[in-house]
């Protein structure tokens, strides 16, 4: 039992000094520990320190290098700026040299102009007294003239004035018939050589056109088939032509009626092969309609060559060409434009030639002048207008756009070229039966014709005859006198060009007449 005690406590004894001894040995690992660790944090923050004295340093360096280039760029600049400041001074200094130099020339022109003031000033009160002096006598002589005269100033000045003004008008108007007829005599010999020659060598044959076309059909049942069950086959017909048919009771025909005349033909060649053909039905219609049209198309184009090569217009762009070929089937007052084209342009040569110009340019204005009427419906515009601009766009020469604008006078002329070919375009448009003029338009015009010669003074009577190409003028003789009727013909004729529109031109004539009648008894 004491052994037993002795061993526990030797057991506790030996614990214990196991137990401190492992106390001890753990107190010094910690001592240790903790000594490296303060060491390791002492070096730490040496080389913290350190790092932060580099990154010191270094910002040091750079913020110092930045305020050096912030200092360049701000010397740079002044630099700049002062010798621009330099450069405006230099500006200033020069204009203020200049302006003392013209402030110098003012100040010379002022004492100039103030010396002619002087001087004139000294001339008008020199002149106003030689003028009051000449005043004085003036009065004295005029004094002296009405007691002799027995008239006053007014009256004998109004006499004089008068007799002078009845006397200028008098030989002015002797002076005026005398040179205006030998002017007259002369113009109206060459024009009417040049003119006629023109004519003669140039005659075409003018053909009345309307706006419908008739198609013959080989029988009356015919008629029917055109039509179609419900009026289906003329529906498309119409429809893809543009133009109305016109059945009615014309026994084996049918009428083709529209404005253009373009489709009138494209309509009215493709109701010949239908009805050559048989087969009548809206697709095959609308098939034959294309293939015309196609045809059309080319046919214009030939006409267009053709014309050019007949006139001998060559080089024409191929537009041109086209809208050439297009004239064929254009009118202008029942005239077929084409062929008043192709005379106006045979017109205009022959007219240059006899004058020295260039025929050519002139026959290629003469064909051309027209050309906007090939698509004067298309664009807005007169067709003098649109078809100088399509000449000008496919490279027209300029005298043959000028012309082309000319022609009917809208536009103010810049070569003889334009006035032949409007001198020839009013032949060919003017020669009897070259065009149509409905009976009122026609009677309207003449009425014109008379209402503007009736109202001028000294006029009796006044008739418009040979179609309103002349007017002849009855005048009162005690009111007008002979060497009066020529400026009175002139005034009629410069207000009939002034306030009415014709074709050609009107032939004005004054007759003055004296009769005196007795009897023998």
């Amino acid at each position: 039992m004491l052994d037993q005690i002795l061993i526990g406590i030797g057991s506790v004894v030996v614990g214990g000094l196991f137990f401190l001894l492992g106390w001890y040995a753990h107190r010094r690992a910690s001592e240790s520990k903790l000594m490296s660790t303060e060491k390791l944090a002492e070096k730490i923050i040496a080389e913290a320190k350190k790092e932060a004295e580099t990154h010191k340093r270094e910002a040091v360096l750079e913020a110092k290098d930045q305020w050096y280039k912030a200092k360049e760029n701000f010397e740079r600049e002044t630099q700049s700026r002062k010798s621009e400041l330099n450069k405006l001074e230099k500006r200033f200094a020069e204009r203020e040299s200049n302006l003392n130099r013209k402030v110098d020339i003012l100040d010379k022109k002022e004492g100039d102009v103030k010396r002619r003031e002087r001087d004139v000033g000294n001339r008008d009160r020199s002149l106003a007294e030689r003028e009051k002096e000449l005043g004085r006598k003036l009065e004295e002589e005029n004094r002296k003239l009405e007691r002799i005269a027995g008239m006053t100033t007014e009256e004998a000045k109004q006499l004089l004035i008068t007799n002078l003004e009845n006397e200028a008008r008098h030989e002015a108007a002797h002076l005026i018939r005398r040179v205006k007829e030998e002017a007259q005599r002369k113009a109206d010999r060459e024009a009417k050589e040049i003119l006629t020659l023109a004519i003669q060598r140039c005659a075409a044959d003018h053909v009345v056109e309307t706006t419908v076309s008739v198609v013959s059909l080989p029988n009356e049942e015919m008629k029917g088939r055109i039509i179609g069950r419900e009026g289906r086959n003329i529906r498309a017909f119409e429809l893809s032509t543009g133009i109305d048919v016109i059945i009615d009771d014309t026994p084996e025909a049918v009428i083709l009626s529209g404005f253009d005349p373009v489709r009138r033909e494209i309509a009215k060649a493709a109701l010949e092969r239908l009805v050559a053909d048989g087969r009548i039905h809206p697709a095959r219609i609308e098939e034959v309609v294309a293939k015309v049209q196609a045809e059309m198309d080319e046919k214009i184009r030939e006409v267009g060559e053709q014309v050019s090569l007949d006139v001998g217009v060559h080089g024409l762009h191929p537009e041109l060409i086209k809208l050439l070929g297009r004239l064929q089937y254009r009118t202008s007052y029942g005239q077929n434009v084409l062929q008043h084209s192709k005379e106006v342009a045979h017109l205009s040569a022959i007219m240059a030639s006899e004058l020295g110009f260039d025929s050519s340019l002139a026959k290629r204005a003469g064909l051309l002048h027209d050309i906007g009427k090939a698509i004067d419906h298309e664009s807005e515009g007169t067709h003098t207008q649109i078809g100088a601009e399509v000449a000008e766009r496919y490279g027209e020469n300029p005298s043959v756009v000028h012309a082309i604008s000319y022609h009917h006078s809208d536009a103010v002329s810049e070569s003889v070229i334009s006035v032949l070919v409007q001198a020839s375009d009013a032949i060919s448009s003017a020669r009897p039966g070259a065009r149509r003029e409905t009976l009122e338009s026609y009677i309207k015009r003449l009425e014109k014709l008379e209402k503007v010669a009736d109202g001028f003074k000294g006029v009796t009577k006044a008739f418009a005859i040979q179609a309103g190409r002349e007017i002849r003028v009855m005048v009162e003789s005690k009111e007008v006198s002979d060497d009066q009727a020529g400026g009175l013909a002139e005034e009629i004729a410069q207000r009939v060009e002034k306030e009415l529109e014709y074709p050609g031109q009107v032939k004005v004539v004054v007759i003055r007449e004296t009769r005196a009648i007795e009897y023998a008894k």
